[in-house]
């Protein structure tokens, strides 16, 4: 890992903007709830900021997909970076109920910066690293989400409570310009042009077209869409479980999310030396993640659950280092935006709409047994898009390297 982060100068850059953005943006969410809860003592509200999180993605991930193949991509993440600063401190000047609204707004913003952010920085990674490295620098991204996870969720809560919501919004404003002037190094090197051409349509049934041209997108589509549905339950379960089923209280959800975390950081191991087969090995490991989701719902001892997160989260980091690496060597520079664009925005949309049934599933279902549906979902996608895959390759008379 650190000799590819050596040998990988201008990624390196994007790696440390994105633990410095990621780890600060989940202290500032813990302290935002927190806010929150102690302005409102409504759990509407909370939901509401939650939802409007997820809103922009609708319109700002698209866009965000189709600027990023038409301007310098290092430039749209440096705006889009110091755009956002004014936003995070707008929480400063929330100190009684009226002001909540500045609340909604300010995450709004700050939502559709990430939308736009988000596609735009994975259409820039094949552009700055070298084609062979695609899948190790998709697996040291699994690593990334980890550092974020244990760094941010299990360490946020006791940042807010000792130095405060506010110097903790200040500190996410200053990770946005300190993220910026990481990036900044890469103008030059994300100034080569693979952009379209400004008569190019960049319409939904332009993407469409783009995705359906290859069997391997069009099951990662398929993954982007159905999968979240599934994931959704999960995210709300992991609180659950925590506080309710297992009775270790807000403590054990930081513990939680450690497991993952650390899950997602030990993936590396193995996603990193897989040259071939890779979307195979993606589909499959979406299958083991759901058989670990299942086993979680049948367990009664936290430390078990423990484990099980680290081990569902070490699968989901090699599957998703996969399918990302197959996107990225089967669409064309020029259309990476794009696509990038609308599985972001297919996934975040969905995981929200997920999120908040999985809310409403709860008040009629069991929590244990939500997960076990939760998990079989995982397998069931597995299972389906495995079998697609498999026909098409009989169907071609050869062995895909993808």
């Amino acid at each position: 890992m650190i000799y590819l982060l050596k040998v990988e100068k201008a990624y390196r850059s994007l790696f440390l903007a994105g633990v410095v953005n990621g780890v600060e943006d989940r202290f500032s969410q813990v302290a935002l709830l927190a806010l929150l809860l102690e302005y409102t003592e409504s759990g509407l509200a909370v939901g509401t900021a939650l939802g409007i999180r997820v809103l922009p993605f609708l319109f700002f991930g698209p866009l965000g997909g189709a600027l990023a193949d038409r301007f310098s991509k290092p430039m749209i993440l440096i705006v889009t970076d110091l755009i956002r600063i004014p936003f995070a401190l707008a929480f400063i000047w929330v100190n009684d109920s009226s002001m909540i609204w500045l609340v909604y707004v300010s995450t709004f913003v700050l939502a559709a910066g990430e939308a736009i952010y988000a596609p735009t920085r994975k259409a820039l990674i094949p552009t700055v690293i070298h084609s062979n490295r695609i899948v190790q620098v998709n697996s040291l991204e699994q690593v990334l989400l980890g550092i974020v996870l244990v760094g941010g969720s299990l360490i946020g809560g006791f940042a807010s409570f000792y130095i405060g919501s506010d110097v903790t919004f200040i500190l996410n404003a200053c990770s946005f310009l300190f993220a910026s002037l990481i990036v900044y190094k890469l103008v030059d090197r994300g100034g080569q042009q693979v952009n379209s051409k400004p008569t190019e349509s960049i319409t939904i049934s332009a993407v469409y077209s783009i995705i359906t041209s290859s069997v391997a997108l069009i099951l990662v589509f398929c993954f982007e869409l159905f999968v979240p549905i599934f994931n959704g339950i999960d995210n709300v379960l992991i609180s659950v479980y925590a506080v309710q089923e297992f009775n270790i209280e807000s403590w054990g959800v930081g513990l939680f999310y450690g497991g993952l975390g650390m899950g997602l950081m030990l993936s590396f191991i193995v996603a990193n030396r897989i040259r071939k087969y890779l979307l195979i090995c993606g589909l499959v490991s979406l299958g083991v993640e759901g058989i670990f989701l299942m086993m979680i719902s049948n367990t009664y001892s936290w430390q078990l659950a423990f484990c099980f997160y680290l081990v569902l989260a070490f699968f989901s980091g090699i599957s998703n280092a996969c399918l990302d690496s197959v996107v990225m060597r089967v669409t064309p520079l020029q259309h990476q935006g794009k696509v990038f664009g609308m599985f972001t925005t297919i996934s975040n949309v969905t995981l929200g709409l997920s999120m908040f049934g999985a809310g409403l599933l709860l008040t009629v279902i069991d929590s244990r047994t939500l997960g076990l549906i939760g998990g079989m979902g995982y397998v069931i996608i597995s299972v389906g898009l495995v079998c697609i895959y498999i026909i098409r390759t009989l169907k071609q008379k050869k062995t895909p390297f993808i």
